[in-house]
This record gives structure tokens, sequence and C-alpha cells, in this order.
């Protein structure tokens, strides 16, 4: 096996690299640690893709990274259904993201697979309904979502229009790892590709079937025109990829005052110093709400660089903005959309609802007072794509929404990832029902927490970078696994989750039952006055996530709750 200083030297000796990487290469020269970090391990391939910096090595998002996680992509499908079916490609507004999408064709291409590829960037969503409108055996979408500018990414999809399941994720790893990082990966010239008809790229038009796809998940267009003359609408891309789509779906749902934040509706991948470029975070909003105010408007709407993620602020009755969480959005967009089909009689039959395990259990509430079915799912919105997949089959089920804590929402089964287009024209709807009725989003949520109690959540997360980062993951969570608290905060843990061993076990009872999910690793607490303590490490990032979820009568005794717990799992990092 090579060693990482081999490597390094593998690389540096390379005379194919350009100036920029071979400057990299150079301010990291004895370096020991950084070298190591770069070239001791090849950057993982998951059911998400790829994701970290933009620089050289192994361990990192450059042209031969991607070209050779590409060329392990197109070994599976040549596998799998050998050249029949065509891929597509996309991208989002970061550094780079482009030409990591033109190699990403021109290794399809090389392989024998025909290549769409988008003339311009899109929002992933768009890259989930082309797979599936192309009858494409996959796709590929370059982003690293809402990470900082340094970050790229690699979203990988399957025919279904999802992110990959795991064992096609672990059969494209192993294929990795027999690639040779310059010379393994075949590749064509891209324009003599297109030319050639290998390659063809996809205009505008493409959009217009995505759009119309998107404005008939349109719950109640008549609340929208009951208000158009005086509702107004605050928009930000970020920089990214919702900067034409998002405008124009608006206007198409007939909202008439839109105002978008000039500074950031130009795609740029350094996010105009924006460090964080995601829309849960109220810093983003700065130079929104100075227009929201400017214009007299109580939403602001954000989307994150690739739009799959939409976050929002609210206007209160102290006339202050704030964040609303992606758990709060979800909720109200459940209670909106199932009260606005029964009052126009439009509710379809056999009504459910997808969200994820460490996503409120407010839903769970609004879902039984509506007579909706409602699923859990694992983290990551392929899980909730799988549910749709398979109760679609039936023809018997009519899924109204997807959603999970991070921003991400789905109406409509045009696609099989969350999408903040459709998301962004379902929010705007609400406010606007709400308005027609003297009330703000804020007022909505209030009614809310006072019809079915007062659900909040709170989340951490235990950052674990470095070399040994993955290991000091592993280690804590096989730390709690192993030996599971029986008491959080003098509440008894009446419900201990091992997805990882598929296994739940219950206070009093020496039977062990089965979680009924696919295997994760993910431990899950039920405490005996039903809170919920849920533990995972991220798949994208160096990370343990932890959620707090819990419930009361006030949202003083919540929150008081919440924080108790927060200190409780400080333990944890230790």
């Amino acid at each position: 096996m090579i060693s990482y200083l081999e490597n390094y030297k593998r690389w540096v000796e390379n005379d194919s690299l350009d100036t920029e990487m071979k400057r990299d290469l150079a301010t990291i020269e004895g370096k020991d640690d950084e070298i190591k970090y770069r070239f001791s391990k090849r950057l993982d391939f998951g059911t998400a893709g790829l994701r970290g910096t933009m620089k050289a090595g192994l361990n990192a998002m450059n042209i031969y990274t991607v070209a050779q996680a590409t060329q392990g992509f197109a070994d599976l499908i040549i596998k799998v259904c050998g050249r029949e079916r065509p891929v597509v490609v996309a991208c989002d507004s970061r550094n780079n993201s482009e030409l990591f999408a033109k190699t990403t064709a021109c290794v399809f291409a090389a392989n024998g697979l025909k290549t769409y590829i988008f003339n311009e960037l899109r929002p992933t969503p768009v890259l989930s309904f082309a797979v599936r409108e192309l009858s494409c055996i996959a796709g590929v979408n370059i982003t690293a979502s809402h990470n900082p500018k340094e970050y790229n990414g690699y979203k990988a999809y399957w025919e279904d229009g999802a992110q990959l399941p795991p064992d096609h994720a672990a059969t494209v790893a192993e294929f990795i790892d027999k690639i040779d990082i310059f010379d393994g990966a075949k590749l064509v010239d891209f324009d003599s590709a297109v030319e050639k008809g290998d390659i063809i790229v996809l205009g505008h038009d493409f959009d217009e079937k995505y759009m119309e796809k998107v404005l008939a998940e349109a719950v109640y267009p008549e609340a929208v025109k009951a208000v158009s003359d005086d509702f107004g609408v605050v928009y930000t891309p970020l920089c990214g990829t919702g900067y034409r789509l998002v405008p124009e779906v608006l206007s198409r749902a007939g909202f008439k005052k839109i105002y978008t934040v000039d500074r950031q509706m130009k795609p740029d991948g350094n996010f105009k110093d924006i460090r964080f470029p995601n829309p849960e975070f109220p810093e983003v909003f700065e130079e929104g709400v100075l227009l929201a105010e400017e214009k007299g408007c109580d939403l602001i709407i954000a989307t994150d660089p690739d739009a799959d993620r939409v976050g929002i602020m609210i206007k209160g009755a102290d006339g202050k903005f704030s964040t609303i969480s992606g758990n709060q959005v979800g909720a109200l967009l459940i209670e909106y959309i199932a009260t606005a089909y029964e009052e126009t009689g439009t509710m379809p039959e056999n009504p459910y609802v997808v969200k994820t395990i460490v996503t409120t259990e407010l839903a769970a509430k609004i879902c039984e007072a509506h007579n909706i079915r409602i699923f859990n799912v694992l983290t990551g919105f392929k899980f909730i794509g799988e549910v749709i997949k398979k109760l679609e089959v039936t023809g018997h089920d009519n899924y109204l929404l997807g959603f999970e804590e991070s921003y991400g929402y789905l109406k409509g089964t045009y696609a099989r990832d969350k999408d903040a287009v459709v998301a962004t024209m379902l929010i705007a709807e609400m406010a606007a029902y709400y308005r027609g009725r003297g009330m703000t989003l804020a007022d909505a949520l209030e009614s809310l927490y006072k019809r079915y109690g007062y659900y909040m959540e709170a989340s951490k997360s235990i950052v674990m970078d470095g070399l040994d980062g993955v290991e000091r993951m592993r280690d804590l969570m096989n730390s709690l696994r192993n030996d599971p608290p029986v008491n959080i905060c003098g509440h008894d843990v009446v419900e201990f989750r091992d997805y990882l061993s598929d296994t739940v076990r219950k206070k009093g009872s020496d039977g062990v039952e089965s979680t009924n999910l696919p295997s994760s690793d993910v431990l899950y607490f039920i405490l005996d006055n039903g809170d919920r303590l849920v533990i995972r490490p991220s798949g994208t990032e160096p990370k343990v996530k932890v959620y707090m979820l819990a419930c009361s009568e006030s949202a003083q005794e919540t929150q008081e709750k919440l924080a108790k717990y927060k200190e409780y799992t400080k333990s944890w990092s230790k």
C-alpha cells in the first residue's frame, strides 16, 4: 500500500497539474499533518456522494477525485444495466462547479453513456426531476448545498430521482478503490462530445416541464389572488441557483409584489461575504430584513445555494423579524395544506405525510387531528423518496408532504429530493392564506401551539475533525450503545432504540423488538414524559448530531426542558 508521503510526492511530480494546484501543494511542503490529512485516504463516497474542501489531494474535491468517482459510478451503471439508459449532470453556483460538472459529463460519455448536461446552473430538485423525466439510470449534481465557500460536493442520484441507495454507494466506493487517481478514469473532450451528440446540452425549455409540475402543487390559488395587490414577499437565493426559477414560480403563482435582495441575486461562488450560506442562520437575512422593512413585508424567504432547502423570517407581534425552525415551517405547512384541502373539499383519499425520526412530533399530532397517516423514516430525503415509491405502486395512497427538520420539503412526486422552489411557493401561499384571515405566520404558529401543545426542538453538533475524527465519532456512539443512560435529567428512559442493531428495548420488558427501518448508526431515547433525544454521526461532516424533542403546556416550560437536555448532553462530547 502506498504511503501518504509517496502519494504526496506523486502529486507534486505530476506535470499535468495546473499552476494553481501546484502552488497549493507547495504551500504544504514540510507540513506533515496536512500532508497526511490530504493523502492518507481518499474522500469517502457514501449515499450522499462526495463532499469536501476544494484543494489538491486525495481527500479533497478536485478534477481528479471527481473523475475518479465518476468512473466508479459509471462502472456501477454499466454493471447494473449496461449502456442502454442515459445519465444527466447539473451543477450549482460554487467555484469550480461548472468545471467539475463538465468533467463528470466527459467521463460518463467516455464510458459510452449518453449524457445530458444543463447549459448553466440548476437547483438540485431540477436534477432529481430530470432523472425521472428523461428516464435516466442516474444523475449527478455538483454542489455542497449550504456548506461554506471552500467546499464542493458530488450528489449522486439513481433512476427513481433519489440519492443512491446504500448498496449502490458501497459498490461505487469499491470500484473507486481500484481506479488510479490520474490514469484510471476515461475522458473525452467536452466540445467534441457535444458536437458528436454524446453529450446533449439541456436549455431553458426543459425548465418549463419542471415549472409545470411545481405550479400544479398549489393548494389554494384563490388565497393568493385575494391579497396579491397588497401582500409582498422578500426573497434571496443567497447567490445560488434559485435566482431565476423561484421568482418566476412566485410570479406565475399570482404574487405581484416580489422583492429580491439584488446583491445576492447574482450567482457567486464566494457568496458575497456570507460565510455560511445556510438559510437556517439569521445572519444571512440581514439585507433581506432591511428590504422587508422598507417595503412593508412580513415574510422573508431564503434558499440555499442549490435551492433544495428553504428558510424564512417572519415578523412577530413586536414588529421584529425572527427565523423559525424547519420543524415549525413543516408543522405549519401540514396544518395549512390539510385545512385548505378540507375547506375546499379537495382532500385526496388516503392522504399521508412522511417525516424523519429526528423531526418534530408535532407533525404526528396534526396528522392525527386531520386523519392523515404519517410515516417516520431515517434521516435523509432518500428514505422519504422510498416511501413515496413504495406507495405509488399501490395507487391507493396519496402523498401530501415530506419534510425533515433541516429545512427540506417536498410536495408532489415529480422529484424524489427536497425542493426549495415548490416549498417557497407553498410558504408564500400559506402566508397569503393567513393574511386573508387577518393573521401572520407568527399568529398561525402560536395558534398551532395552543391547539396541539408547545412542541419544540433543539439540536447541537459535537465537532470531531482531524485525522482521528471518524474514530472518535465511532467511540462516542459505541460508548452510548454499549452503556446507554437509564435516566436523563430525572426522567427514566422508557424506550431505547438502536437502529444499527435494529433493536428496540422497552423498560420493564425483557423482549426485543425491531425498529422496522433499515440499519443506521442512530441511537434514540424516549423518556417517561414523552420527550426524545436522538444522536447520530453526520453523513457529510466530521461531527455527531444530537437532537432534542420536547413538549409542554407552555413555551417557557418546554424551553427550560430543552436547556436541561442540552446541558446534560455536554458530557457526551468529553
